[in-house]
């Protein structure tokens, strides 16, 4: 435990898993007013391969969790999480864990003997924190996506898809096929160029009863979705769709499918995470699906090195 004033950096190992869902659920209701997280999120970030050497948490001398922050190698790019707690001591919180974040890094290039791009996602649009520290520190905003809140009591459009395309559940044999959808779909979302770690995430999200969606277009893979569900919440994780197949409606359809398997599983809202396409474009979503709220998050990139 190493003390830096009145707080203490920990591993997340050493802190109850419901002090970090605490933490990113009371950020998110403090900077959008709605909490989202669920505990699904907290385990699937905390399965990601590398996951312990790589994160930390700052707490107070009583325990209380003030920060938390997760690097993900990503091929050539560090992917980083940062959550502070808005407050007396959130810009210290901060600025100490995006410390650990590029020591790390650092660490890590001097371990393999390459550069590393590294990059900052999730911040959320409003927050009075995070993004000043960053940009204090060399960020800068790289891409911008929207995050819809979409009411699942309300009926959902009829699936529909394009002649020829089959919509079905993917398996672990399926693991190589979306990968490389993943590497050539458009969007502004990061892409993990290891297909070790782009597997071993689809296995994390199996083990906690994920939802994953391809459709086939005469027999060839032309998107893929991923979700997870809660007793009551869910998140469409990604919706990727190969360029040559965009227009079609495939996107749509796929989204359609994974929000009804979490309503199956008892959800009651979800939160869908789009970068592609005109999906992307709020009044659009609105007029094709139930959307009850949306808010704005950015991805940072280190522009100094």
């Amino acid at each position: 435990m190493t003390p830096h004033g009145q707080l203490a950096v920990r591993r997340p190992a050493d802190v109850p898993l419901d002090s970090l869902l605490r933490l990113v659920r009371s950020c998110e209701e403090l900077v959008t007013g709605v909490a989202t997280c669920t505990r699904e999120d907290i385990l699937l970030e905390a399965g990601l391969p590398g996951y312990e050497d790589n994160s930390w948490c700052l707490t107070t001398p009583g325990g209380e969790v003030l920060g938390w922050a997760v690097l993900t190698p990503r091929g050539d790019t560090l992917q980083a999480g940062l959550t502070a707690l808005p407050g007396r001591h959130g810009e210290q919180a901060a600025r100490v864990l995006l410390c650990l974040l590029l020591d790390r890094a650092d660490e890590l290039e001097a371990q393999h003997g390459r550069s590393y791009a590294v990059s900052v996602g999730g911040v959320l649009g409003g927050d009075p924190v995070v993004p000043a520290v960053l940009q204090e520190a060399g960020f800068a905003p790289e891409a911008v996506t929207g995050q819809y809140d979409v009411d699942l009591t309300e009926p959902l459009l009829p699936l529909l898809l394009p002649e020829e395309a089959v919509l079905r559940g993917a398996g672990p044999g399926d693991t190589a096929e979306l990968h490389a959808l993943h590497l050539r779909a458009l969007g502004a979302g990061p892409r993990t160029r290891d297909a070790a770690v782009f597997g071993a995430s689809l296995d994390r999200l199996r083990e906690i009863g994920g939802v994953a969606k391809v459709v086939e277009v005469s027999g060839q893979p032309a998107g893929y979705a991923l979700a997870q569900g809660s007793p009551s919440e869910g998140r469409v994780l990604d919706v990727a769709v190969a360029p040559a197949f965009r227009g079609l409606g495939i996107g749509l359809a796929l989204l359609t499918s994974v929000l009804g398997e979490l309503r199956a599983l008892g959800a009651v809202r979800a939160l869908a995470g789009l970068d592609t396409g005109d999906l992307t474009d709020h009044r659009t979503l609105s007029r094709v699906l139930p959307v009850q709220g949306f808010r704005v998050v950015t991805r940072f990139h280190r522009t100094d090195g």
